[in-house]
């Protein structure tokens, strides 16, 4: 098998792809620490984490531009696990949801992504933008925990000047030139502001301290058990779900910014390697992170490079940067994170919300409301899509007609138009003039599918009431899977096996 892991006839802007990767690695350091003291692991589990998810996926990953590290949405599902069992275990798990995700590649499942609805996209990503601008107003507390107060005075006033400073860069800089990233712009200025005025205000050592060694080689101590496996499993299938799904969203929606399609089911791979990765060196496991893959592609990358160099910056910082990342304040990471949240947001869903269906502004509210409250991606984009797929049976079942006449030689025809499945069959068998029709009826579905077995018992009923009324019904152009299935029709079923439709996926790239 041949990975096309770099396309070296690609245009590569080396200078947008470097600056891009030091502004994500600068925008991912404060989140990934966030995440891991929240979930109650070391910081550097964190930190580790952000360097191996961006390092791998980076190279072998399906998507160039696209960014992994330690993600929120992962490391949430593991907080139970620790508390109850520890960090041995949290590291095992994290191996075996990789080890999952790397399954899902390699039988290429990927492709069920597509069942995904774009409202469920709308109110993801709509979600995901309220969740990581709700995320950074905790920036504007001073403690931990439930001890946590909100700022006050003179330190409030100072950490939203500086916010709002950062956003106003951010926003007006690319309006002069674009050869810089605005947000790498806005975090120098604001560093170099602070540090020349001595203005007193949170920096990331307050959240942190990031100072370590390359990650460690570290194989979780677990028994090596069946009990093992039933306590780490649950956790680890409810991880590899929520990573992949709010990985290949991710991807999904880059593909609709750049342009062109990755490759869902080498993603997956990459992502479960990583995790792998993860768990036997000491990281706390993540995902593609949506924030940051926006804040890459804000500043011109399209490559694989950017990733690279985010993730290699991450790794220097923890070996000898951390003296100096650690200074830098809150508020000018905070003001990037802020516009990266207004830029997430699909303002267009909100132009277009008079023009869509009622049942689709349904689903996109619900699966943004979910994913606010919950912070519980796997579930948003779930029930989203079991909604949208019973208004979608609904309507369908609504559609089914048929088209009738009568032949020269007295046979009456049926044309069957729309999907023969369980929402449908109440209005299929009411089409049917049983004692009315002549002695032989043929019922076209040519037009038509059968979809279920529902549809094939409704076919099996109309067989019997037709014999029983002493009369015969032919069934023409029906797909091969459903005559097989029509044993109790027997003799009376006629197939054109020419003419049979026969209906095909095409099957994913790697």
């Amino acid at each position: 098998m041949f990975l096309r892991l770099f396309d070296f006839n690609q245009k590569v802007n080396y200078k947008n792809e470097i600056l891009a990767g030091l502004t994500v690695a600068m925008t991912m350091i404060p989140e990934s620490l966030s995440f891991a003291i929240l979930a109650g692991f070391s910081p550097l589990t964190g930190l580790y984490a952000a360097f191996i998810m961006g390092f791998v996926t980076a190279i072998f990953g399906g998507r160039p531009g696209m960014v992994s590290g330690g993600a929120g949405a992962t490391v949430v599902v593991l907080i139970a696990l620790m508390q109850s069992h520890g960090m041995e275990y949290v590291f095992a798990a994290v191996a075996l949801a990789g080890t999952l995700q790397v399954l899902v590649g390699l039988f290429k499942l990927a492709k069920f992504i597509r069942l995904v609805p774009q409202p469920v996209m709308y109110g993801f990503v709509n979600g995901l933008a309220v969740i990581i601008f709700m995320a950074q107003l905790e920036q504007f507390k001073a403690g931990e925990g439930a001890e946590s107060v909100w700022l006050s005075g003179t330190r409030l006033y100072i950490m939203l000047g500086l916010v709002l400073l950062t956003v106003a860069i951010v926003w007006f800089f690319p309006k002069f030139t674009k050869a810089v990233p605005a947000s790498l712009v806005a975090i120098i200025t604001i560093y170099l502001l602070v540090l020349g005025l001595h203005i007193d205000t949170k920096t990331v050592r307050d959240i942190a301290s990031i100072s370590g060694g390359f990650p460690p080689l570290h194989i979780p101590a677990v028994p090596i058990s069946w009990e093992t496996v039933k306590i780490i499993f649950p956790y680890s299938l409810v991880m590899a779900g929520v990573g992949l799904v709010e990985t290949l969203l991710t991807l999904n929606v880059v593909d609709e910014i750049v342009g062109n399609r990755g490759r869902g089911n080498q993603e997956s791979v990459a992502q479960g390697t990583a995790n792998m990765l993860n768990g036997f060196f000491s990281g706390m496991g993540g995902c593609a992170m949506i924030a940051q893959t926006f804040v890459n592609l804000s500043a011109g990358s399209r490559a694989r490079l950017s990733g690279i160099i985010a993730s290699l910056t991450i790794l220097l910082v923890v070996l000898f940067g951390a003296p100096i990342i650690e200074r830098v304040p809150m508020a000018a990471l905070v003001g990037v994170m802020m516009m990266v949240a207004i830029g997430t947001f699909e303002w267009m869903s909100l132009r277009i919300v008079n023009k869509m269906p009622k049942s689709d502004i349904l689903v996109g509210v619900l699966v943004a409301v979910i994913t606010v409250l919950l912070h519980n991606l796997a579930l948003a984009v779930l029930l989203g899509v079991i909604i949208a797929a019973l208004v979608f049976a609904w309507e369908s079942a609504k559609r089914i007609r048929a088209r009738k006449y009568v032949d020269e030689r007295g046979i009456k025809h049926y044309e069957l138009y729309g999907p023969l499945f369980f929402g449908s069959t109440m209005a299929f068998m009411e089409k049917f003039d049983i004692a009315s029709d002549p002695k032989e009826v043929i019922l076209d579905f040519k037009e038509s599918r059968v979809a279920d077995m529902s549809g094939i018992n409704a076919l099996n009923k109309l067989t019997e009431r037709y014999k029983l009324a002493g009369k015969t019904l032919h069934l023409r152009h029906l797909s091969e899977d459903c005559r097989t299935l029509l044993k109790n029709a027997g003799d009376m079923i006629e197939v054109n096996i020419l003419e049979d439709p026969t209906y095909r996926i095409p099957s994913d790239m790697f």
